[in-house]
């Protein structure tokens, strides 16, 4: 193939990395994404360089650890320098555009290198802003609350109000059909990233796929006998905030899988619908496939709901490549990778020599071809006193929470469902050792100064204050994570809100 590569990224949003049916569960349908697996690459090992959303795609987006973005939590953004993978493709000679989700902070209609957006974010409803919402209102539907309802309904399934073709999912579908019927014929190649919203919560699938799965077939999430042990202050917060440290209801959790998978299973749908559009059109073995998710979704795991923490229910995420020239079919590839390797990898696609763009990844094709060197992949959330930083390899896994002032690790190979914190143990204590060490030096080469303590060239942890439990008993904890309309809805005389 002479012409550059079209490239059609697909991301979701919170998926976890055991939600694909061909790489090992039983339950979920995912017929798409395993035609990815069996026609692609598979990258079993693949992490979130920051388990939450916009630090993962802000490193995602411009190819370098938190620790460089300086974005580590769901915070603004640093001003657009040029620099990102867009802008760099399109100097490439690259059309790029995305469809749905960026969430770019602060300003949510950035374009941060792109040439076009058709914009899809979380909590909006405003037709003047979101193309979406525009969608639904000029065919008379509602666009109050389109992804669903939140506050403390967050963890609560739903059916979506919308029906399939009004659903925010399968409008990520149709315009990404459009954007390949305007762009079929032109000499100019593409990049197009196509964002879902799903299957972040609320998890509120279109009829009838609410009821693909049933939620007493659904099996209950891994809770290990000692799991308060293995959890960092996040995790606690996380609970109290998103409603769900009330007690376990093992159907209700059973209800909130079902429909966390149907979601799944509908935007696999749509990228099937895609995969079938270019097929016919000869145009699928010309095109670069990526599939990925910014970070995954606790789902109960360890009685815990949401992410930021760094076991793999949260920080570990699906990632797929298909492009025959490049990854070999049925592949997979088990060395850790990270969202900042895509930059590189599409660069390279593209006829372009990586290093004149200063990333911290590396191109996806060598590591898979066993060409690379590097064997330990980052992550990191928040900063300061309450960060936790994370180094993951092939075998161990790595991690330091600051306002715990406690280390982890788990033994990849022999406990890949992170039952155990081996950080004691004297047979570990060379590979701890080497993996804390590999952490360290990284902090310390992008200047995060905050995390450690240097005596007699020694590298260690500095310690921090202890996180402040007080929150957790606080009974209105959960109301920081309302997320109002900037307008207050408005109720008749004498039905005052017991909050404001």
């Amino acid at each position: 193939m002479n012409r550059k590569p079209n490239i059609l990224f697909f991301f979701t949003d919170m998926q976890r990395f055991d939600t694909i049916h061909a790489l090992g569960n039983s339950v979920i349908r995912t017929p798409n994404l395993d035609r990815l697996v069996n026609e692609g690459t598979a990258f079993s090992a693949a992490y979130s360089p920051s388990p939450v959303c916009v630090p993962a795609r802000c490193s995602m987006h411009y190819g370098r650890y938190p620790a460089r973005t300086g974005v580590a939590d769901n915070v603004a953004m640093p001003p657009d320098q040029g620099d990102s993978l867009p802008a760099a493709l399109h100097t490439l000679g690259y059309h790029t555009a995305s469809i749905g989700k960026c969430h770019f902070a602060p300003d949510k209609l950035a374009r941060r290198g792109f040439d076009s957006r058709l914009i899809q974010e979380e909590c909006c409803s405003d037709p003047d802003v979101d193309d979406y919402c525009r969608f639904l209102a000029e065919r008379g539907a509602s666009c109050d609350e389109p992804q669903g309802t939140r506050g403390e309904m967050y963890y609560i399934p739903q059916v979506s109000l919308h029906p399939a073709e009004e659903h925010p999912t399968q409008w990520i579908g149709d315009r990404t059909l459009d954007f390949l019927y305007e762009r079929r014929g032109k000499e100019e190649p593409w990049f197009l990233f196509s964002s879902f919203i799903h299957p972040h919560p609320p998890f509120a699938p279109p009829k009838p796929w609410h009821k693909l799965y049933r939620s007493p077939s659904m099996p209950l999430p891994e809770v290990p006998a000692d799991a308060e042990s293995l959890l960092s202050w996040v995790n606690r917060v996380q609970n109290r905030y998103k409603y769900r440290d009330q007690g376990i209801d093992n159907q209700l959790v059973r209800n909130i899988k079902a429909y966390y998978y149907a979601t799944i299973s509908f935007v696999d749908y749509q990228i099937g619908r895609v995969l079938d559009e270019l097929e016919r059109n000869g145009e699928l073995d010309d095109t670069l496939i990526l599939f990925a998710s910014d970070h995954g979704e606790y789902l109960g795991d360890y009685n815990c709901f949401g992410k930021r923490g760094m076991h793999d229910a949260s920080a570990r995420i699906p990632l797929l490549a298909r492009n025959p020239e490049r990854f070999q079919p049925g592949a997979r590839c088990e060395t850790a990778v990270s969202l900042v390797d895509i930059f590189p990898t599409l660069v390279r696609a593209a006829g372009s020599d990586t290093t004149k763009f200063d990333l911290d990844g590396e191109d996806l094709v060598l590591i898979a071809r066993g060409e690379s060197k590097r064997k330990t992949v980052f992550s990191q959330f928040s900063t300061g006193p309450t960060a936790i930083y994370m180094a993951v390899d092939a075998e161990l896994k790595y991690v330091w929470s600051g306002a715990d002032n406690r280390e982890f690790l788990f033994d990849r190979v022999r406990d890949p469902h992170e039952t155990r914190n081996r950080a004691g143990l004297a047979a570990y204590a060379e590979g701890k050792a080497a993996l804390k060490q590999s952490l360290l030096e990284f902090l310390k080469k992008t200047g995060v100064e905050s995390a450690y303590t240097e005596e007699n060239g020694r590298l260690d942890w500095r310690k921090q204050p202890p996180f402040d439990a007080a929150y957790l008993r606080d009974p209105d904890a959960g109301l920081l994570f309302q997320d109002h309309e900037k307008e207050p809805p408005e109720f008749p005389s004498g039905y005052t809100p017991l909050r404001a």
